[in-house]
């Protein structure tokens, strides 16, 4: 772990998305005017002395090494060891897409949990420390779960986890392993979450998507950060983004444009397409009617469980940043996401989740319909590993031989194969 220095905040405080009102910085998320969400406001004068490509790149290979575009005022107290996973050429995938020139953003090998949560749960649990939280907890469709019940225990919290009550098994192993209280509740994601927001407010716990939002959201830039460094400090034509708040959506598209108001890449260009399941695709909906505001999905029904929030917070935000980048939005049905799923495998070796079977489900629909055209760079967001999954393609698995130890039942077989 890397000797802690103290560093000035280029923090300047939080401002309502809406009405624009500011406030310090303190563990508050809502407006109490407006009653819109609040958002991290940096320095970016100050930031442009020291933030340069230069800087960036003789910095360690972890998020971190964007920190002055990160909300907290000095050291990270936890994940020095995320972030900066591998930007892939997916060599194989293009040939098979049509597209001449595709990128995998893997964040499915992330550590400690394989997945982007790291990222936001890293920063949230490194602002807690600052604010003297004693508990850390969340609600959360799973990965999040994951990343909480991790970094908590490496940076000695005692954390509560909420879930729905039918998680994958895996990613209910994932948390109870690290020591967390987890805890099921009848219902999906929205009505865990609203009992959380409760929970909050009674017991002044740090929950890392509520009360610690503005904080914890501002992670997910470095998902972009990265993709933007790894090819040569240019922004790709296109980027197509799994989204179940909405929030990393509109992060990446902050990213970029914070990289494009310090100078660190031309003019951004990129268009930031959404995916979701078909079972719970309010915003998908929205872009696609032209709605203003999407309309929640009460009984979000998909084998896509971590992208099944029927009311995402950033569902507006997200929305409008799909709309200013002048990208689009597409949805999956659970055949096309394990279709998807396959597809990455065979491709490319890359083991990829339901929210990445949707990704690639929705990357095929926009090349078909000509959003996506072949002579441009497209970057395809993976957010989580295959392992945490398994269960959708139970079903789906293929039949092998079985032998006995012999020569001659082998050579029988490959005749079999060769026929």
């Amino acid at each position: 772990m890397p000797k802690k220095r103290e560093r000035a905040s280029t923090v300047k405080g939080l401002v309502c998305r809406e009405c624009g009102r500011q406030y310090p910085i303190k563990p508050i998320h809502i407006c109490e005017y407006c009653f819109g969400p609040l958002e991290v406001q940096y320095d970016y004068e100050k930031i442009a002395k020291t933030l340069t490509r230069n800087s960036i790149e003789k910095r360690p290979p972890n998020m971190w090494r964007y920190r002055e575009l990160l909300p907290i005022d000095g050291p990270p107290s936890v994940g020095y060891e995320v972030g900066f996973t591998p930007l892939i050429k997916a060599r194989n995938l293009a040939e098979k897409l049509g597209v001449k020139e595709v990128y995998i953003k893997d964040d499915a090998v992330n550590y400690p949990t394989l997945s982007f949560k790291d990222r936001v749960v890293s920063v949230a649990i490194s602002k807690a420390k600052e604010f003297n939280f004693s508990v850390v907890a969340c609600a959360s469709t799973g990965n999040l779960a994951n990343s909480v019940a991790a970094l908590a225990a490496r940076a000695g919290y005692e954390s509560y986890i909420f879930i729905p009550c039918d998680l994958e098994t895996s990613k209910i192993i994932g948390t109870t392993v690290y020591g967390a209280h987890l805890i099921g509740i009848k219902g999906n994601y929205d009505k865990v979450n609203r009992l959380c927001s409760e929970i909050a407010g009674k017991y002044n716990w740090a929950f890392v998507n509520i009360n610690i939002r503005p904080f914890y959201s501002e992670g997910s830039k470095t998902f972009a950060f990265e993709i933007v460094e790894q090819l040569g400090w240019r922004a790709p034509d296109h980027i197509v983004v799994p989204m179940a708040g909405g929030s990393l959506i509109t992060k990446i598209w902050k990213a970029l444009k914070e990289f494009e108001k310090l100078g660190l890449v031309d003019k951004v260009k990129t268009k930031v397409h959404g995916a979701q399941a078909s079972g719970c695709a309010p915003i998908v909906e929205a872009v696609k009617e032209g709605l203003e505001l999407f309309r929640p999905v009460q009984n979000p029904k998909t084998i896509a469980k971590s992208l099944a929030i029927g009311n995402p917070a950033d569902g507006y935000y997200a929305t409008k940043a799909i709309r200013e980048s002048g990208g689009w939005a597409e949805d999956a049905t659970d055949e096309e996401i394990i279709q998807g799923i396959r597809l990455l495998a065979e491709t490319e070796g890359i083991f990829t989740e339901t929210a990445g079977g949707v990704v690639m489900a929705a990357t095929l629909k926009l090349i078909k319909n000509g959003i996506i055209k072949s002579d441009e760079t497209l970057v395809i967001s993976i957010t989580g590993n295959g392992l945490k999954t398994q269960e959708v393609l139970t079903s789906k698995l293929v039949e092998f031989p079985v032998i006995e130890p012999k020569l001659s039942e082998f050579d029988e077989l490959m005749e079999n194969y060769t026929k």
